[in-house]
């Protein structure tokens, strides 16, 4: 592995994930079909979700990724009950301070929160930003039947306003239900990549963004700011329509693309489509994109991570406000 020559800009990768050993066994007591290691991308590296040193660093130089913000992978504590996700989201989000606090220079980190209880999650959330240093957190689509929009989250979203500490919303499998109705007949294995990385993860989550905003949530916290995966998670393709259509609902105080053009940042999570890239500018605006290399899932070696943005269509500094400044300038108030 050879160590890419960096250049003269700063690439910070917002979606980098880990597993604690905790985490991992408390997924492995959860019957059923959602389980978490079932919601991992066949052919990923999971090993390398435990490390959280000098290999992660050195994949880390050979990418041309200078920064790793380091969060739990899907779907972090989410799929446990209350009593269980509470402390192991505070263990997780210490570990995460503390590989912060070894390598301060290559890394920074994202919460684990612990939405079946919106309110230990919003306090959870105040501790890992106030106490430990973290520049946001990470969720992971709806907790059970609870989407983003809901009422019962209302906790989370107004402390995260408050601390003006941004969100990524990360993928996860779809319910059940919806599996059965939607991805399935074409055989195990294609179903759940059907449901998972090909398609349905991507629904998902767009399918929450608009749970937010036509909920209401950006009305009642017009600061706050999440940001979403995939180049827009399906959502900036059908923007127009969208927001045509959405106008029709009377539920929000402004137009839909206010909100996208406002509260929402995207990103490619390691999707290399220079199309995707240029249709999300022309959508959000160069200054409403930030990057991720979605580690470990995603190959970004021999300097490609870097490569890409050295390839796109961009001045200098431009470059520079897709690679890190976007994300500096929204979290340069918690550091």
């Amino acid at each position: 592995m050879a160590t890419v020559r960096k250049s003269d800009y700063q690439i910070v990768a917002l979606e980098e994930h880990l597993l604690t050993a905790e985490i991992a066994d408390a997924w492995a007591a959860v019957a059923g079909p959602d389980t978490a290691r079932r919601m991992s991308i066949p052919g990923a590296q999971p090993e390398k979700l435990f490390d959280l040193g000098r290999a992660r660093i050195a994949d880390m130089d050979d990418q041309g990724v200078d920064v790793q913000v380091l969060s739990v992978t899907t779907p972090g504590v989410q799929n446990l009950d209350a009593d269980r996700a509470v402390p192991l989201a505070a263990a997780a989000n210490d570990i995460i301070a503390g590989a912060v606090a070894e390598h301060p220079d290559r890394f920074d980190g994202l919460a684990a929160l612990p939405t079946p209880d919106p309110r230990a999650a919003a306090d959870e959330l105040r501790r890992a930003v106030s106490e430990k240093g973290l520049l946001g957190a990470m969720i992971y689509g709806r907790t059970a039947a609870m989407h983003l929009g809901d009422p019962a989250m209302e906790p989370i979203w107004a402390a995260a306003a408050q601390l003006r500490a941004p969100v990524v919303l990360h993928p996860q499998t779809p319910t059940a239900a919806v599996r059965d109705a939607y991805y399935t007949g074409i055989g195990p294995d294609v179903d759940t990549l059907f449901a998972g990385p090909l398609i349905g993860w991507h629904y998902e989550t767009g399918i929450e963004l608009l749970h937010m905003i036509f909920g209401g949530v950006f009305d009642r916290h017009p600061e706050l700011q999440v940001v979403v995966g995939h180049w827009g998670e399906a959502v900036l393709f059908y923007a127009d329509r969208i927001g045509s259509v959405g106008a029709l609902t009377g539920t929000t105080q402004n137009p839909f693309e206010h909100y996208l053009t406002h509260n929402v940042l995207v990103m490619g999570s390691g999707v290399f489509s220079q199309r995707a890239f240029r249709w999300t500018r022309e959508v959000v605006g160069i200054d409403r994109i930030v990057y991720a290399t979605d580690y470990p899932y995603i190959d970004a070696s021999a300097g490609a991570a870097r490569r890409f943005l050295d390839d796109a269509d961009l001045t200098p500094d431009e470059r520079v406000q897709v690679a890190s400044g976007n994300w500096d300038r929204i979290t340069r108030h918690l550091r």
